[in-house]
């Protein structure tokens, strides 16, 4: 699946760009499929923000518990002040997690298809899991903002042995919130982690306190069918959506199954219910 020369950039760069990866027929299935969940979707019982500037606020339980599940998050803007939606529910929805790949027909297919098995084992995980699957709306002029990151403070595992795939559904570019990342910055080791704190809630954990320079980001501007392959130390982020065109992407995170996962990452899965692999 990868050649020598795209697992050097992959290994220089922290990233690496595959155009075409994913049919554009597939592309619209999974969108198809995604607004299908939406629409059934009965937001009465409860309401859930997603943020990546307050993560430890929005920790709740319908956030924590959501590994195995298939959950829907609304974006910060979809409110007014009294808590009424500004706009129809498939225009506010930010983005649905965490156990497409399990939960649903078309995701785990989708998920499991052998060009990604293969794509996987070139990149040198081994005894792979996936761990987590979301479905990012990136919705049109209210598309939220995800701060600078490592997926490996998210989903840790030591030594670090992760791949975050970023599949366009749509074309994402400046103007719709594409991904921006820093060349080469997963060389720079981690920042820190998001543990479960054993009192309730989650907390941060630093490793260090040098601010990533935002001059260094680049953007990963990609047309429709693209696969983005993330290291998990490679700091990225997307900015805020403000154009009339939403930026539908899907992302998986793989994991090497031969490496320690501890028990205080905030995704875990039940013993009845436990990730599985391809």
């Amino acid at each position: 699946m990868l050649t020598p020369t795209q697992l050097d950039q992959y290994n220089s760069n922290g990233f690496l760009l595959i155009e075409n990866f994913v049919a554009s027929q597939s592309c619209d299935s999974l969108r198809a499929r995604a607004n299908e969940l939406v629409a059934e979707f009965d937001p009465a019982d409860v309401v859930s923000i997603f943020s990546t500037n307050e993560q430890n606020r929005i920790a709740d339980q319908y956030f924590l518990e959501s590994s195995d599940k298939i959950r829907f998050f609304f974006e910060e803007d979809a409110f007014r002040s009294d808590g009424t939606l500004k706009q129809p529910k498939a225009q506010s929805i930010n983005k649905i997690g965490h156990g497409l790949h399990d939960r649903d027909k078309t995701f785990a297919q989708f998920s499991r298809d052998e060009n990604i098995q293969e794509l996987v084992s070139d990149l040198g995980l081994t005894n792979p899991l996936l761990m987590q699957s979301m479905y990012i709306f990136k919705q049109p002029n209210i598309g939220g903002e995800v701060s600078c990151h490592q997926d490996s403070t998210f989903l840790y595992t030591d030594p670090n042995a992760i791949a975050g795939l970023w599949f366009a559904l749509e074309d994402a570019t400046i103007e719709n919130g594409c991904l921006w990342a820093i060349r080469g910055g997963h060389h720079e080791g981690l920042k820190s982690r998001w543990v479960r704190n054993p009192e309730g809630g989650m907390k941060f954990i630093n490793f260090n306190e040098k601010d990533w320079t935002m001059a260094r980001l680049v953007p990963l501007e990609v047309s429709k069918g693209t696969l983005i392959v993330l290291h998990g130390l490679l700091p990225h982020l997307s900015r805020q959506n403000r154009s009339a065109r939403s930026r539908h992407a899907y992302t998986l995170h793989v994991i090497s199954g031969d490496v320690d996962y501890p028990d205080d990452n905030w995704l875990q899965r039940s013993s009845e219910f436990p990730a599985r692999g391809f």
